[in-house]
This record gives C-alpha cells, structure tokens and sequence, in this order.
C-alpha cells in the first residue's frame, strides 16, 4: 500500500503528544558560530544541524529553519537546507521560515519550491501585498501557513501599530484578514511576537482557531508567562521558537549537550505556565 503523507496538524498533534512540548527550534545556522572544528567539515552547516536535531528532537514541537542562513551559501547553502530538512524526523513538522509574499503567479512557484521540492510542512507568509500572496500556499490542504501579524523587531512600530481611521491597530486588521483566510482554508496562522504580550490576545482573539508561531522569547527577552497570560485561546495553539540561546548554549565540543539541556529549561518553562 502507498505511505501516506501526515498533514502539518498530524504531525503538530504527533508531536504534542510524544514531547509534551510547543517548543519551536529555529535553525538559524551562522557558520561563524559553531564550534570551530565542524567549520572544515564539508557541509559544516548540516553537520551542526544533525547533532542540533539528535539532542532535541524528542523535545521539540517542530524545527524552523531559516531559509536565509542557506541562501547566503548558494546552491551549497540550499543543497545543505534539503538535507538538513530531511534528516529532521518525519512525525515532527518543518516550518520553513522564509517570508514570502509576492503577487500571485509568483507566489505559486514559492509554493511549489516550499511544498513539491523541499516537502516542509509549513512556511512564514507576508501579506503586505493582500491574500493574492496568501492563497496559493493556503491551496496546499494538508500544509499550513504562519502570516506575521505583529513581529518582535523594534521598528515594527514604524507600521505593525499605527492606528487606522476606525480605530484599529494595522496588525489587527491584518489579524482579521487572516481569520477570513483560515475559515476558508483551514490553515492559516499568525507570528506575533513575545515581546508584544500587551497586544498578544488582541491577535488570539480575532483568530482564535489558528496556531501561533512566537519568536522573541530568548536573546530577544520575551515573556513566556506574560504571553500565556494574555492568550485568549488553548495556550496549546502557542508555538514558542528559540534559536539562538538553543543553538550557541556553547560553541566548544559540549555544544550539542547543552542545546538539549537549554531545550529542557525552556520545554519545562512553558509548560509551567501551558499546563497550569
């Protein structure tokens, strides 16, 4: 009988129950920051990534890697992200942070290089350009789509929080837009960064059935509790990515044991407040 393929829910709801974990490992993989003597491997960003994913995977609630820390590589760089995507397990889903969002017939071989080739599971979408750079990533069913609603860099104020004419802020409505999305296609989500938890259940609120990918806690000092507390949903539908303090706990020999030690800390941080 043919194998058939787990949807991005499947594996979420695989990995939930397995892990006891929302804990996102973003693999944001600078080369300059691994230990020094992966640097000469061949492929020194897939060695460091298999020892990453063999000291967390039972941990996690999904990887997401970021699609620019290979780009910078060329095909190299890419060929490393395919294998490094493959490697992660198959019940555990593969967010693939790359931000897309272009005019339609565009936005379709974006789709296709995510889902036909590189086979993840889910992908990060800007929408500034409206629901024509939403929808053919949306018309992959079993897939699902995280559309930034309100990010955690600072100069996000510059637009993400101006207040429009009715009175609602721009990521409100953007949050609305994308409720509208995911009560068509039923897979639809939004980012929204920790280190916004004063607008954190505004955004649960007008999407109350998505999923919620949260960078921002870790180097970017985001509250794990501040956060849940908002939350107007199942605190279940958080998703909380950690790169940098996971990846580079330490860049000498021991780095890989103290990446599933830091994943531990921070597993158990959340479930402090998931659980209570």
């Amino acid at each position: 009988m043919p194998k058939v393929s787990l949807s991005f829910k499947d594996k979420f709801y695989k990995s939930l129950t397995n892990n006891d974990s929302t804990l996102v490992v973003g693999l944001d993989i600078d080369d300059t920051k691994i230990p020094s003597y992966l640097r000469h491997d061949k492929y020194p960003l897939l060695s460091f990534a298999k020892y990453i994913i063999d000291a967390t995977y039972d941990k996690v609630i999904a990887y997401k890697p970021n699609s620019a820390f290979f780009e910078a590589y060329g095909l190299k760089g890419m060929d490393q992200l395919s294998q490094i995507i493959h490697y992660i397990p198959k019940e555990i889903p593969v967010i693939l942070d790359v931000k897309r969002g272009d005019i339609g017939n565009t936005a379709q071989r974006y789709a296709k290089a995510a889902y036909d080739d590189l086979k993840v599971d889910a992908v990060t979408l800007n929408a500034y350009m409206g629901s024509d750079a939403i929808i053919p990533f949306c018309e992959y069913k079993d897939k699902y789509q995280f559309v930034l609603v309100l990010t955690s860099n600072p100069s996000a104020n510059q637009i993400q929080t101006y207040r429009l004419e009715n009175g609602e802020y721009v990521f409100e409505h953007m949050a609305k837009e994308v409720a509208k999305l995911n009560d068509k296609y039923l897979n639809c989500g939004v980012v929204v960064g920790a280190t916004r938890p004063e607008h954190v259940g505004v955004v649960t609120k007008a999407t109350p059935d998505s999923f919620f990918l949260i960078p921002g806690i870790g180097a970017q000092g985001g509250s794990i509790k501040e956060v849940l507390g908002a939350c107007t949903t199942s605190k279940n539908q958080c998703l909380f990515n950690v790169s940098r303090d996971i990846l580079y706990a330490s860049n000498d020999k021991d780095f890989a044991n103290l990446a599933s030690k830091k994943a531990i800390e921070y597993r158990q941080e959340i479930n402090k407040y998931r659980h209570s």
